[in-house]
């Protein structure tokens, strides 16, 4: 077993592997690539579809390729540890990647590695590289012999652009919503808890895991199927109903808030040692809080509106045509609704004028 590929080692590998949810095809590609790799890839898609595990995986795999026995079942170990000598994790201390961060990596990544013939460097949420792209350029487009560079992101930002043009590029999908349920069961989330943080994750499996501890998700996700149930057809109806059901958003809220806190804490410190007021850097940082907070209230109400469907849905399958004539209807009227907050970002209006538009 010691000199088998298919030993100890590979046990491992496969471990790593099977943590990438409802990626088949990346994970069949990165395997294959791993075998003769170029200088850089990258990894795109939206957060939680599984991009920091296919990294960790795949740096697994390529330091281990060409050992056999004890030294194939140690690298893996190491690797699975996140101890391996060789494997470089590039995170972000603040609100952007910034330059200093920068030149340290380029000088890392030119030396030798540590352990072994190659060396990875694995660069997360590379979507906020701004100002630091020109100084990764080079060492991304020209590095080292031994040395492979796995990028992260979430999106090909203008300033990631030209690193982007220099490597492989892998996209990856929101994961399965079937596939995100049956991982939380697995890991011991009641069925019904699972079934609801999974439907309400937008694809995200992180997404899933957080919803999944939080108390209030059945009860916020029962307040949107009942909600056509308490309508009666008037506007004060509506409006109570809507503030209610964006009222139960704001507690989804609360951890991101708590981290935009934080990085606004590490800015200021930032700008206090270096004595820069980084004005640039400032509006790049609000401008992100904006976005992830739009995003995940975004993802919130699409939800939301789903499970108002889903209330509708589950009428027709045992109401008879009435029951399905509404079901198409209700269905119609939150695309519509959903069509009008991409354009007009006042929820409250957008989501005042469904509940009055949907069938009693």
């Amino acid at each position: 077993m010691s000199g088998s590929p298919n030993g100890a080692s590979r046990e491992i590998l496969d471990r790593l592997w099977d943590e990438v949810a409802g990626q088949d095809g990346l994970v069949q590609a990165l395997r294959s690539a791993a075998e003769d790799p170029v200088q850089a890839y990258l990894l795109v898609g939206p957060e939680g579809s599984g991009k920091r595990a296919a990294a960790a995986a795949f740096a697994a795999e390529l330091l281990g390729v060409g050992l056999v026995g004890a030294e194939a079942e140690r690298s893996a170990r190491l690797a699975a540890a996140g101890n391996h000598p060789s494997m470089h994790l590039i995170e972000r201390v603040g609100p952007s990647i910034s330059a200093e961060a920068a030149r340290d990596l380029v000088k890392e990544a030119s030396r030798a590695p540590l352990e072994g013939s190659r060396q990875v460097f694995v660069l997360d949420e590379f979507h906020l590289v701004a100002d630091a792209a020109p100084i990764l350029l080079k060492a991304i487009e020209e590095p080292e012999p031994a040395t492979v560079f796995v990028v992260l992101a979430e999106e090909i930002t203008d300033p990631l652009v030209t690193i982007a043009s220099r490597c492989v590029t892998f996209e990856l999908s929101p994961v399965p919503v079937a596939v995100i349920e049956s991982r939380l069961v697995a890991s011991g989330i009641a069925p019904n808890v699972a079934a609801e943080a999974a439907a309400a994750s937008g694809g995200s499996l992180r997404r899933a895991n957080l919803l999944a501890t939080d108390p209030e998700l059945v009860a916020r996700r029962a307040l949107w199927r009942d909600a056509p149930g308490r309508l009666d057809g008037s506007g004060s109806s509506a409006c109570i109903v809507a503030d209610e059901l964006l009222g139960s958003i704001e507690s989804v809220l609360d951890p991101v808030t708590a981290k935009h806190e934080g990085e606004v804490v590490q800015f200021e410190e930032q700008v206090e040692r270096t004595g820069s007021p980084l004005k640039g850097q400032r509006k790049a940082m609000e401008d992100r809080h904006r976005r992830e907070v739009k995003r995940i209230r975004t993802a919130e109400l699409s939800s939301g509106l789903a499970a108002i469907v889903t209330s509708y849905r589950e009428a027709a399958s045992s109401g008879g045509d009435e029951a399905a004539r509404r079901f198409v209807s209700a269905a119609a009227e939150v695309q519509k609704c959903m069509e009008a907050m991409t354009f007009n970002p006042n929820e409250a209006l957008a989501l005042r004028a469904l509940l009055l538009r949907l069938p009693l």
